[in-house]
């Protein structure tokens, strides 16, 4: 009977995570989708040539990060249009759910805990559920610390086997956070580099190894024996020492006030296997590419102006500050023990999360994964009867109908403002401006200005850009010019430069706006006689440049 309960929560759990992660997966499209479809397209017809072919301007080199992914993307575009690619992103989502309860309860051993932190970790990355080679990698890196966490529990090839071929996917399909991978087995590495440290100090390693050294020499040399006896009697009284520190140590580790450190010697293996996962780097197409993307890119000025990239403000992420929180009390106030390599994981997240706001999606995820090992040690220490007998209170049929009431309600308050989307809207990406560019336009001589937002979906419809939403493609760092694409475009949105001298400078002869923009508020209400205008609809304007 106990087994059925078992089987029908997760079951249940199962089908209302996947409602979810549907609820929450938006109907139209990121403007990364609409470049990912485009480049696929490049590929699929002429290979990778390291060369941009999508902007006007000559020679961008371009290092297709997400190659296979956008190559992937393209195919599901060519077969079943915008509504395919929609359709994929809500079971990459429900992989992404299912896959994370799944593993939470592996590790954790509690499936209703796993199911509440899994909805949890779902709504804090609501924003980053999207049709983006980076949903596919959440799923790998969420596998990869299963395969990490099972390795190291049992030692199996086919767990190392599946970190090397997930190393691989995520060089090809998202290189931009290959280098995330290798973050991961950091803490682990850092928990038994820690221990293996303290046994040394302790005790007192290196001493003996000198003394057997020299004890060695002297009974080889059969000399000395005065020397040699007091020698190994001092080997047996640092000997003795360590016994009794080790009896004591023994009961400190087995019950810590805070921290569990543990010693385990299956991690020597694991540093082998992220060796190994390193070396697959090397098996893609675009060269050196995922060693060096993260790094370039952590050195251009496009991190400084786009959204995702900046510091994160707790006070704007109030969902985040709650998270924090909660750990806080757990750790600070409750009996709870926590793995060091779990806290070096929680801690590093957290300080990558502050520097880039980027990263709430991997503190978000990953540390569900903890909150749920956390949480059983906090039902084990404070329920009556532990684990069994909040199982017991909890594994009736009223609470998996509350559960049930309470997570469909959450989901239709997710999607009630979906129904009447559109895959493209009209009010973000200039639809019927575009319809009217290529009917109007000699693309083969007009050199547009357009903005960051929506270039990638000109550039879709064939529309020659001068910026999109490849940042590193327009940065000094990744093309080698000398001017700055990227920070032009910046400095003309934001006035801190006059946009006519920066038109002159890129020979620009037509201009699309948004209709709000700052730029196109001063051509208006200066009446720029420099700026014919073609074209308006509610939400965009093109001008023709007269004095060219």
């Amino acid at each position: 009977m106990q087994i059925m309960k078992k089987k029908l929560t997760i079951i249940v759990s199962i089908i209302l995570i996947a409602i979810f992660c549907i609820s929450i997966t938006p109907v139209s499209m990121q403007n990364d989708t609409f470049y990912t479809i485009k480049v696929g397209e490049q590929i699929s017809k002429y290979g990778i040539d390291m060369q941009d072919h999508f902007s006007w301007h000559d020679n961008l080199p371009y290092t297709y990060p997400h190659w296979l992914y956008d190559l992937l993307t393209y195919f599901i575009f060519l077969l079943f249009d915008f509504k395919g690619i929609y359709i994929t992103t809500c079971i990459l989502s429900c992989i992404l759910g299912i896959s994370l309860y799944l593993v939470s309860s592996k590790i954790s051993k509690n499936n209703l805990i796993s199911f509440v932190t899994t909805i949890g970790a779902l709504y804090l990355i609501k924003g980053y559920i999207t049709a983006r080679a980076q949903l596919v990698t959440f799923i790998l890196f969420v596998l990869a610390l299963y395969c990490i966490e099972m390795f190291l529990e049992n030692r199996k090839i086919r767990y190392a086997i599946g970190l090397v071929i997930i190393s691989l996917l995520i060089a090809n399909l998202h290189c931009a956070v290959w280098l995330f991978l290798f973050i991961m087995f950091l803490p682990y590495i850092a928990e038994y580099l820690i221990s293996l440290g303290a046994d040394i100090l302790i005790y007192r390693k290196i001493s003996l190894f000198i003394l057997n050294l020299r004890i060695k020499s002297l009974k080889n040399k059969n000399k000395n024996k005065e020397k040699l006896s007091k020698l190994q009697e001092k080997q047996k009284q640092i000997q003795d020492q360590n016994k009794k520190i080790k009896n004591v140590r023994d009961k400190d580790l087995e019950n810590p006030y805070k921290i569990r450190i543990t010693k385990n010697k299956n991690t020597k293996w694991l540093i082998v296997i992220l060796i190994a996962c390193v070396l697959v780097g090397f098996l893609t197409p675009i060269g050196t590419t995922p060693f060096t993307y993260l790094i370039k890119t952590m050195q251009t000025n496009t991190i400084e102006n786009i959204n995702e990239h900046l510091p994160m403000t707790l006070s704007n992420h109030t969902e985040i500050l709650v998270s924090l929180i909660i750990f806080l009390a757990i750790l600070i106030f409750t009996k709870i023990k926590i793995k060091l390599c779990d806290l070096l994981m929680l801690g590093g997240l957290t300080y990558l999360m502050l520097l880039s706001r980027r990263q709430l999606s991997m503190f978000s995820i990953i540390g569900s994964l903890i909150l749920a090992k956390l949480l059983v040690n906090f039902v084990n220490v404070y329920f009556k009867n532990g684990e069994k007998g909040f199982n017991d209170f909890f594994s009736d049929i009223k609470t998996l109908v509350l559960a049930s009431c309470l997570t469909l309600c959450l989901s239709y308050y997710q999607c009630k403002d979906k129904f009447d989307d559109e895959f493209i809207e009209q009010k973000s990406y200039p639809v019927q401006a575009c319809d009217f560019i290529l009917e109007n336009i000699d693309l083969g001589k007009a050199r547009f200005f357009n903005e960051y937002n929506y270039g990638s979906y000109m550039l879709l419809r064939g529309i020659p850009v001068f910026i999109d939403s490849r940042a590193d493609l327009y940065s000094p760092k990744f093309n080698g010019l000398e001017d700055d694409i990227f920070m032009d475009f910046i400095e003309v949105s934001n006035i801190s430069k006059f946009y006519d001298d920066v038109f002159d400078k890129y020979d620009i002869t037509h201009v699309i706006l948004f209709k709000d923009s700052k730029v196109n508020m001063i051509i208006e209400k200066t009446n720029d006689s420099n700026y014919k205008e073609l074209y308006s609809d509610d939400h965009f304007i093109i001008y023709k440049r007269q004095n060219i």
